[in-house]
């Protein structure tokens, strides 16, 4: 079994008011927006430094959105719109908009053509400041085609969803890559596609709108993925990918356990970490987790980034235990679901809330583990 960072976070933090404020400006100038963020990430450090964390991320503090390197790294979209989403609230209320990432992602209307690396940039500070090992989050090939192909549009440059997707294959292929041969020791693959085929609603999508049957569908998500992974398993870095169900300022899109999925995926799938959201009821049981491979590990999101209420260290413990039942337990660890600011705006609790959330995880991974 590989190393598990027993207590993990899925990787972004929280944008402090005075980053937000600099992007919002438009007198900030590139070199300035610089500085305030490397203050910025260089406190984050520390901060997870102070609260025991093995493993350490930028808070994904540079990004505008969890997959806005892709779109800065490329050519051929045109940056104007995405695909309206029906979100949902804690309330129970929803509302139907585009993609939070609407202005950022835009339609593809030539052949994609990558400009320069994803994260090198962000690597490159880490490698200076981080206190220890460094984990690096990427967006799955498999997340672009529902957002930026749209029919009437995209089939100037591309035939088929699938001609599109199999495009990007390289360019994520070769980040991973690279950042596994500078040293990064935790890549973070996060795939919240693969929450569509766990909801009815969405499967209809798959089926209606992207014209696929949603099981072929899944078959080429996983083989893209493995495509983009080939080759790196017991290379000495961690590869872990993170399934949610959506994370837009505390809401969601999608609901459904992993069961529908769960055989296929977890044995198919060549990574040595499932993330996995386990926060709510939206998630399902615990039961899928029986195909897990024993040679793989979960990090079970029990942690709400959604929400400022503090669970419980005896809840999260029972949990832990509940899972032990389909997966042994030193192949498990634990985390928030998901990232607290997967979009720029970042979820609905303050940054000391999150710090806390973030530390109950710590306490609680060196309470059942030992190696925490």
């Amino acid at each position: 079994m590989v190393l598990i960072y027993r207590a993990d976070h899925v990787g972004s933090f929280l944008r402090p008011r005075a980053v937000l404020d600099a992007r919002n400006d438009p007198n900030t100038t590139p070199e300035r927006l610089r500085e305030i963020e490397d203050e910025h990430i260089i406190r984050f450090l520390e901060r997870q430094k102070d609260l025991g964390f093995r493993i350490f991320t930028d808070g994904e503090l540079r990004r505008r959105g969890f997959m806005s390197d892709f779109y800065d790294s490329v050519e051929g979209l045109d940056h104007d719109g995405s695909v309206a989403r029906a979100w949902k609230a804690q309330s129970g209320e929803g509302f139907e908009g585009t993609n939070p990432h609407a202005r950022l992602t835009g339609v593809v209307v030539g052949r994609i053509r990558q400009k320069k690396r994803l994260a090198r940039h962000e690597v490159a500070f880490l490698e200076r400041h981080a206190p220890g090992d460094i984990k690096m989050t990427l967006p799955s090939a498999n997340q672009f085609p529902a957002i930026a192909y749209r029919k009437g549009l995209s089939e100037r440059a591309y035939p088929s969803y699938a001609d599109f997707l199999w495009d990007v294959v390289p360019i994520i292929k070769s980040e991973i890559r690279a950042l596994v041969n500078e040293g990064v020791k935790y890549v973070q693959i996060d795939a919240p596609r693969y929450s569509y085929y766990l909801d009815p609603t969405w499967r209809d999508y798959i089926r209606n709108e992207m014209d696929v049957a949603p099981e072929e569908a899944l078959d080429e998500a996983i083989r893209v993925d493995n495509a983009c992974l080939d080759g790196l398993r017991g290379s000495g870095a961690v590869l872990g990918i993170h399934l949610c169900r959506g994370n837009n300022q505390s809401q969601w899109y999608a609901e459904g356990g992993y069961d529908p999925i769960a055989e296929k995926l977890f044995n198919e799938l060549d990574v040595d970490l499932f993330v996995l959201e386990y926060e709510s009821e939206r998630a399902g049981t615990f039961e899928p987790l029986r195909f897990v491979p024993r040679d793989k590990g979960v990090v079970l999101g029990l942690v709400s980034s959604k929400v400022p209420e503090l669970e419980s260290a005896p809840h999260l413990r029972r949990r832990i235990e509940q899972a032990s039942r389909y997966v042994p337990l030193e192949n498990l660890a634990l985390s928030p679901q998901c990232g607290f600011a997967s979009t720029l705006e970042g979820n609905l609790l303050t940054e000391e809330e999150q710090w806390r959330k973030l530390q109950l995880v710590v306490d609680t991974a060196r309470e059942v583990w030992d190696d925490a």
